[in-house]
């Protein structure tokens, strides 16, 4: 395809010469150990690298030209092409290169603070229902017409996206749902892609360190919805739950479905009934009523099953088919995950690792110990590098709403782990909850599962579905879920089966 195809419509700082838009170009890279001949290259400014430094490394491995909206370097001698927003173009040059597949296949794109998994599982389960071939990408892995592949991001860049969208539909795919963290929405990474719907699961505060003030965490999430740079969605689903979704809501023509557990929605659950055994509740959706059971636990995967269920009727599926697909989604690695090897006792995993989402699944935890009598002990630790101020929240939420607390570390990256959790202490410390404090996370599991009794709940919180901890000078191996099945056996229970 020739480059000036390849850049219709891109803001250039300087209209391309008559050769540069001559240029065959065969393929597209933003990681120069990936260029092929005839390839186009696009150098960004990262937080810990600049693609500039690599521009002569990929015009040696056969680069027609560079693509950036910064100046050429010193001694570049290649073409050197710039634009307004490097990202907005390569995301263009993207589409262009795969040809337009986000209409060829229906793009649906989740974003929130919690809920984006387990929602995205839950509307994959419901088109599979529906017989579609679908592809998935997000946190734990991405799924290309039922073949998994490693997540590199939450949400991917605009090249990548562009290539997995293309595969699902070369494999007769329709379908392809996405998270969308807030990160890929404020750099432009999804810029300008058509999606069919737009979910909305919630917004709490999270990622503070990237966004600074929640104004701007709120704003990037809202781009989805009201994008500056790109078509509108056809549906939008917005939770009436939550307030900040009032602000996301589109103007017409997209239409809008609003859900609630709470509220008087077009879509909502009544009559709702949770237990070991998962969810019971009505869907009701305008005038229709659907019986509904979802092996899932707790009333927040009530939302994230209404999130899903609205997605299905944006694609005009029936509510029974809809039931159908929520009733096969057993279960989302690292959410509520539960680890069973015949002990008395429930041992659950979950990925929450803010104030929000570990209060939410504590109350869950709450609700499932007062039928059996038992304690709720909650293990927790906070990120390093992030977020500071959510680090006492978390503390107030374990500290308030559980019986018993171990706090240690999570991924302390370059971080101090005690000082971390020093910083989770100040909100622990509110309460008279007993507690104890051990940075090594195997050691801390061990104390947490040795605490337990027969009815208890024990709430393994923060790492979910990672197999790896993070620390200053490495990454090392690390899962909860082995790490607790290994400590259940030396206790002596030994009929180990997958929670």
């Amino acid at each position: 395809m020739k480059l000036g195809t390849l850049l219709a419509g891109v803001g250039l700082r300087q209209p391309l010469s008559g050769r540069h838009r001559e240029l065959d170009v065969t393929g597209i890279e933003y990681d120069s150990r990936h260029i092929e001949s005839g390839y186009l290259f696009f150098a960004f400014e990262g937080a810990n690298e600049d693609g500039r430094r690599f521009a002569q490394d990929a015009l040696s491995r056969g680069a027609v030209a560079v693509i950036s909206d910064s100046p050429r370097p010193i001694g570049f001698q290649g073409p050197w092409i710039e634009v307004e927003h490097a990202r907005r173009a390569m995301s263009a040059a993207s589409r262009a290169l795969y040809d337009h597949p986000d209409k060829r296949v229906h793009f649906t794109g989740i974003t929130g603070t919690n809920g984006k998994t387990t929602t995205s599982y839950l509307i994959e389960a419901i088109l599979r229902e529906a017989g579609k071939i679908t592809g998935v990408v997000g946190t734990i892995e991405y799924r290309i017409a039922g073949k998994s592949r490693p997540a590199v991001n939450t949400t991917p860049e605009s090249l990548d996206l562009a290539r997995l969208a293309a595969a699902v539909a070369d494999a007769g795919g329709t379908h392809l749902v996405s998270e969308i963290s807030s990160h890929a929405l404020a750099l432009g990474r999804v810029d300008g892609f058509f999606f069919h719907t737009a979910v909305l699961t919630n917004v709490s505060r999270d990622h503070l360190d990237f966004h600074q003030t929640m104004e701007s965490y709120v704003a990037a999430k809202r781009m989805l919805f009201i994008p500056k740079n790109g078509p509108a969605p056809k549906w939008a689903v917005l939770n009436a739950d939550d307030e900040s979704a009032a602000g996301m809501e589109p103007p017409a023509p997209t239409n809008v479905i609003w859900y609630s557990t709470e509220n008087d929605a077009a879509l909502r659950a009544e009559n709702i009934r949770t237990g070991f055994d998962g969810l019971h509740f009505d869907l009701i959706w305008k005038d229709q009523r659907q019986a509904l059971f979802s092996p899932m636990v707790g009333m927040f995967n009530v939302s994230n099953i209404l999130a899903a269920a609205a997605v299905g009727i944006s694609y005009a599926l029936p509510l029974e088919v809809i039931a159908r697909g929520v009733a096969a989604c057993t279960a989302v690695p690292g959410r509520f995950e539960r680890i069973d090897c015949g002990q008395p006792f429930l041992v659950v995993v979950d990925y929450a690792h803010t104030d929000d989402a570990l209060r939410n699944v504590i109350v869950t935890a709450r609700g499932l110990a007062n039928e059996s009598g038992g304690r709720v002990i909650t293990l927790f630790g906070c990120g390093g590098d992030r977020d500071r101020t959510k680090r006492p929240l978390m503390g107030m939420a374990a500290g308030e709403l559980s019986d018993f607390v171990v706090l240690t570390s999570d991924n302390p990256r370059s971080e101090d782990p005690l000082g971390i959790m020093n910083d989770a202490m100040v909100g622990l410390g509110k309460f008279d909850t007993p507690h104890l404090s051990e940075p090594d996370r195997a050691k801390a599991i061990r104390a947490a599962l040795s605490q337990a009794r027969a009815g208890d709940v024990v709430l393994l919180a923060g790492k979910g579905h990672e197999t790896y901890q993070v620390l200053k000078n490495e990454t090392i191996h690390f899962d909860d879920r082995e790490t607790a099945r290994g400590v259940l056996n030396s206790l002596g229970y030994k009929e180990s089966k997958q929670g």
